[in-house]
């Protein structure tokens, strides 16, 4: 079976199709983006990835596979040289006419206006693979599509309608710097859907439920607030990679989260966890920062010294005037490292 490098959008209808593949393909790998530059700019970590993969797997099968997103004329054209001159497959399954140009002038990009794309991806992998799943998985791509392409009168409309708003609301885990672990909420999400459509009033038993589904999923020893698993979950996840989220000031230790939020309780929590740390910082994607400490550094004195700002010793923020926006957070963090060492000389 191929390996799979599987792009798809970050919407309900993206989801869906990963939701799909993530259940036949044994070995893939899963991105997202939303349309725009960060298409062009996950694309190119993919190919960095398959020549990556290259090098210790010279002739395995790769497939790139595309699902929710319409490439410009562009994109369309670089991205068949690259395979071309890797030697991979290439296959794109969306529903934007906005993608005719391409559709018609590449065999491996399949347009279909007249589909959600999940419902696409379903076709795509019975004919390709007889791929096939038991009949409350299919309700779930029938929703998917009854509600991407506004069928109103389906009977899976109003629960779809539920589904949409479930995705678009599940901002716990950042998708930059967490891209798998969010993916992973998101797919789980999508599975509990499942277990109530079989049931009367679909949509208004998920729309009860919605909140103990999303605390099952960061529950890990015992119940709590949502806010406080949501921290454990975020806290686990910075201290089993702490490595890449350190930083420095002057002579102090701290990490970086990027657009994470909830500093007040994520960084005091964090700096509990790993006393060996004396800050924590999250920047957002307009250059806002949080600080916070825990008796060991002054960060009032910190965010006054890089950004302009204040507070107390414990809590504080600023801005970093000029900051860059990115889809990736290790330039992210490069450009808050540069900033930091620049300002504290």
């Amino acid at each position: 079976m191929s390996q799979v490098f599987h792009l798809s959008h970050i919407d309900l209808d993206g989801y869906g199709c990963q939701y799909l593949t993530d259940k036949y393909f044994n070995k893939i790998n899963s991105y997202n983006a939303n349309y725009g530059p960060e298409v062009t700019s996950r694309i190119k970590e993919i190919i960095y990835d398959i020549k990556k993969s290259k090098l210790f797997y010279p002739n395995q099968d790769i497939l790139i596979l595309i699902t929710d997103l319409n490439l410009t004329p562009k994109e369309s054209s670089w991205l068949d040289k690259e395979a071309k001159e890797l030697g991979v497959n290439l296959q794109l399954l969306d529903h934007h006419a906005t993608g005719q140009t391409s559709a018609d002038r590449y065999s491996w990009y399949h347009l279909d206006s007249s589909k959600s794309a999940t419902l696409i991806t379903y076709n795509w992998l019975q004919n390709q693979y007889e791929f096939d799943i038991e009949n409350k998985l299919l309700d779930i791509v029938k929703t998917i599509n009854a509600i991407d392409i506004w069928l109103s009168d389906d009977k899976f409309f109003e629960l779809g309608k539920v589904c949409l708003g479930m995705i678009s609301g599940s901002r716990e885990i950042n998708k930059i710097v967490f891209p798998n672990n969010d993916r992973e909420y998101k797919l789980f999400l999508i599975d509990s859907i499942k277990f109530v459509i079989s049931e009367k009033d679909s949509n208004i038993l998920l729309d009860d439920k919605l909140h103990s589904i999303k605390k099952e999923f960061f529950i890990d020893k015992k119940n709590d607030t949502k806010d406080n698993l949501v921290a454990s979950y975020i806290t686990d996840l910075l201290g089993k990679d702490k490595d890449r989220f350190k930083i420095f000031y002057k002579n102090y230790k701290g990490v970086l989260g990027y657009n994470i939020g909830s500093s007040s309780i994520i960084g005091n929590k964090f700096l509990i966890d790993n006393p060996d740390y004396d800050f924590y910082m999250d920047i957002s994607s307009r250059g806002s920062f949080s600080l916070r400490s825990n008796d060991k550094l002054d960060v009032s004195l910190m965010a006054q010294e890089i950004g302009n700002g204040g507070g107390h010793p414990n809590a504080s923020g600023g801005k970093i005037d000029g900051f860059k926006n990115s889809f990736i957070y290790e330039k992210v963090k490069d450009i808050v490292v540069e900033h930091i060492q620049s300002k504290s000389k």
